[in-house]
C-alpha cells in the first residue's frame, strides 16, 4: 500500500527532499506543454514500476551499482519517458528505505510537475480549486464513489467517465490531473488519493511562493521587479508574499522554496564582524 510523503522514512526522506530540486531543474524553462509532457512521462514510469516488484528492487538495491541502476533506465524508459529518464535515472541512484518509496516519490513529482504547467498558465489557483471541488462532488455523490472505486472498471473506463463529466467544466491541467488520479489509486481509496493529490499540488505551490521580509513596504513596481527576477532564476512564474519587518534595517530578506537568500544590513554587519573575530 502506498504510503503518505510524511510517513517515509528518514532515508527516504533525505532521497525525496534531493528528488524535488532535482525536479525543479528539470523543469526549469520548460513550456507549460513540455512541463504537462514531463509529467505524463512520470506517471507513465510510475505505472511501470507498480506492476512489477521485481523492477522497484532492481532500482532501489543498494547493493547494486549506480551506473547499472541508471542503464536499466535508460534501456526500460528512454522511448515512453524521454524528457524525463535524466531526471529518473538521478531518483534510481539515491538510496530509498523501502523498494515502493520510490513510486511514492515518482508520483509526488509527477504531480508536482504538472502544477507546474497550471502555474505556467497562470491556473494553479484554479487547478487547486478544482481538485477540491471534485472531492466535494465524490463526497456528495455516492453512484460516481462507488463507479470509481469499483473494479469492474478499467483505469481506462474511469479515464473516459471523469473526461465526459469533467472534461469541458475544468482547466486542461486538471482534466489531466484527474484522470492521472482515478486511474492509479496504488493501493489508496478514491477520497485518500484525492487528498494526497491536493497536498502534492499544494507543495509544488509552496515551491513557487518567495517569502519576503522588508523593513517598508515595497511599491508595486519593486514587487513586480522582484517577482520578475527571481522567475528569470528558476524558470518559473512566483509569487510574493511580503511582510513588513521593522527590525530588518535595510535590504530585503528572501526564503525561497530551500533557500535564503538574505540581503539585510543587519546580516551583513554581523558576517563583518564575524569576519573581523576571525
Amino acid at each position: 500500500m502506498t504510503r503518505a510523503i510524511a510517513d517515509l522514512g528518514g532515508t527516504s526522506r533525505q532521497s525525496l527532499a534531493a528528488a524535488r530540486a532535482a525536479l525543479d531543474a528539470a523543469l526549469k524553462a520548460k513550456s507549460e506543454s513540455e512541463a504537462a509532457k514531463f509529467a505524463a512521462e512520470l506517471f507513465t514510469a510510475l505505472a511501470a514500476l507498480d506492476a512489477s516488484a521485481p523492477l522497484r528492487r532492481a532500482l532501489t538495491d543498494a547493493s547494486r551499482d549506480a551506473k547499472d541502476k541508471v542503464k536499466l533506465v535508460n534501456d526500460l524508459f528512454a522511448k515512453s519517458a524521454g524528457s524525463a529518464v535524466s531526471l529518473l535515472g538521478e531518483l534510481a541512484g539515491l538510496k530509498w528505505s523501502k523498494p515502493s518509496d520510490l513510486g511514492n516519490a515518482i508520483e509526488q513529482l509527477a504531480i508536482e510537475a504538472e502544477a507546474t504547467s497550471a502555474n505556467l498558465s497562470g491556473e494553479l489557483d484554479r487547478l487547486e480549486e478544482e481538485l477540491f471541488s471534485f472531492s466535494r462532488v465524490v463526497a456528495s455523490e455516492n453512484d460516481l464513489l462507488q463507479a470509481l472505486s469499483s473494479n469492474k472498471y478499467s483505469a481506462e473506463g474511469k479515464r473516459v467517465l471523469v473526461a465526459k463529466l469533467f472534461g469541458g467544466k475544468v482547466s486542461p491541467a486538471t482534466s489531466r490531473m484527474l484522470g492521472h488520479l482515478v486511474s492509479g489509486l496504488r493501493g489508496r481509496n478514491l477520497e485518500g488519493t484525492i487528498a494526497f493529490y491536493i497536498k502534492a499540488t499544494a507543495a509544488r505551490r509552496a515551491r513557487m511562493i518567495a517569502n519576503v521580509k522588508s523593513a517598508i513596504a515595497l511599491t508595486e513596481a519593486q514587487k513586480e521587479k522582484l517577482a520578475a527576477t527571481l522567475a528569470a532564476k528558476i524558470g518559473q512564474p512566483v509569487r510574493l508574499n511580503v511582510e513588513i519587518d521593522p527590525s530588518v534595517i535595510g535590504g530585503i530578506s528572501i526564503r525561497f522554496a530551500d533557500e535564503l537568500i538574505d540581503a539585510t544590513i543587519v546580516n551583513r554587519l554581523a558576517e563583518a564582524s564575524r569576519a573581523l573575530a576571525g
